[in-house]
């Protein structure tokens, strides 16, 4: 997709890096302690579908070729937006929330996004605002649009 500063490079996924991009979701939504114990006890919350990388959805980051991090545009939608947890705070999530924005408006769309309240500063960052709260199945949320 393009070339970024410092090494990073974003492209749209592969399919044989699914299991890779699992554990990749895995280990950053567990280092939140907040919701650790429910998704331990709910392990299909962590789930990227398949169907998602064959249809194009998934922007992957690189990091001196390595995976740093994914983004899941589905639609208008951000739907899951993750990097490696010692990877952040470097502006790779930027990076990302930056390319799902593109890929929604060249859709014609706003970008939107169920985002955990703690990661609330980061994505008014981005350029989100919050819309309003919504429940989950783990708790309140914060529906932000771009």
């Amino acid at each position: 997709m393009s070339k970024l500063a410092e090494g990073l490079t974003l492209r749209l996924a592969r399919p044989e890096e699914h299991g890779a991009l699992e554990d990749l979701q895995r280990r950053a939504s567990l280092e939140l302690p907040e919701y650790r114990d429910q998704l331990l006890d709910n392990p299909d919350a962590i789930y990227l579908p398949e169907g998602q990388i064959a249809n194009g959805q998934v922007i992957v980051a690189e990091l001196e070729g390595e995976i740093a991090g994914f983004a899941a545009v589905v639609g208008g939608e951000l739907d899951g937006l993750f990097v490696e947890p010692d990877l952040w705070g470097r502006g790779i999530g930027r990076a990302l929330a930056d390319a799902a924005t593109h890929e929604a408006r060249n859709r014609g769309l706003a970008l939107s996004v169920i985002a955990n309240p703690r990661a609330r500063l980061f994505y008014e960052i981005c350029g989100f605002s919050v819309e309003g709260e919504v429940e989950t199945r783990f708790g309140p949320a914060l529906k932000m649009t771009k």
